[in-house]
């Protein structure tokens, strides 16, 4: 992806932060003129960073970049746990953050880097 624009933004460890990361996409894609991607790009920005802030337990980096044909939203933080995407049944109480994530993005993944952590990032399609 090439990217055009770029925002990132760290968040502490604690539930607001949740909160805090789904204003910081919303407020760049306004921006951008993208409202068109708030529902999905929020969706997956919460449910990235509820793992982050739940299973790292590390501050983490949200960032959001654009391109001429994609949206690109990583999450950044200090776990090496990778997340997995499991079939949840019917009366679990989690593990659907990352079936959604797979279910409303053109692709996702993850990658590790030096310092032992991860980034899970995701792609929108523009139009």
């Amino acid at each position: 992806m090439t990217q055009h624009w770029s925002h990132a933004s760290v968040f502490a460890a604690e539930a607001s932060s949740v909160s805090s990361a789904r204003t910081f996409v919303t407020t760049h894609l306004l921006t951008h003129d993208l409202g068109h991607l708030l529902d999905d790009v929020q969706l997956v920005a919460s449910e990235l960073a509820t793992n982050a802030m739940v299973h790292a337990d590390t501050r983490f980096t949200v960032t959001l970049q654009g391109s001429p044909d994609a949206v690109r939203l990583e999450v950044v933080d200090g776990s090496a746990e990778r997340p997995v995407l499991v079939q949840a049944r019917s009366l679990d109480t989690g593990g659907r953050g990352i079936a959604i994530v797979d279910a409303v993005t053109r692709t996702w993944g993850v990658s590790t880097d030096a310092d032992g952590g991860k980034a899970v990032w995701a792609e929108f399609s523009r139009c």
